[in-house]
């Protein structure tokens, strides 16, 4: 697979960053923007980047697929896992809630962010998990 270099789009106020290593948005909505020192990271849910289809039928591995994604656009933004401050978790069942914090756990295994889990009713795509986070560039 071919890559391209991140692209970073500069505004008066924030960077807009996009890079083709993770999922393009399927909205109205950046995959992160940086702004004032901090990258805010969109959620992702578990798109393959190439072909846009879901990973996986299951809660482990739609996570690893969205912590992947995750840590493209976080590489793309200039920033790591060891620099989130906070993430936020969204999960289609709170009986995927070991499974998930297990494969997270992985990503963060010193230090790791402030988080909340929520249950909600339904992602987008139907997937069973989401997640976004903040992190310092």
């Amino acid at each position: 697979m071919a890559t391209s270099s991140p692209e970073q789009i500069q505004t008066e106020n924030k960077k807009i960053v996009s890079t083709d290593q993770a999922p393009a948005a399927i909205g109205p909505y950046s995959q992160a923007i940086i702004h004032g020192g901090l990258v805010y990271c969109s959620g992702q849910i578990a798109l393959d980047p190439v072909t846009m289809e879901v990973v996986g039928e299951d809660a482990e591995t739609q996570a690893r697929q969205v912590m992947n994604n995750l840590g493209e656009v976080l590489r793309s933004a200039g920033s790591d896992f060891s620099e989130v401050i906070k993430c936020s978790i969204f999960l289609d069942s709170m009986d995927d809630f070991g499974v998930v914090n297990n494969v997270y756990g992985a990503f963060f295994t010193e230090n790791p962010p402030a988080r909340e889990t929520v249950a909600v009713q339904t992602l987008p795509k139907n997937v069973l998990v989401e997640i976004s986070c903040i992190a310092s560039v």
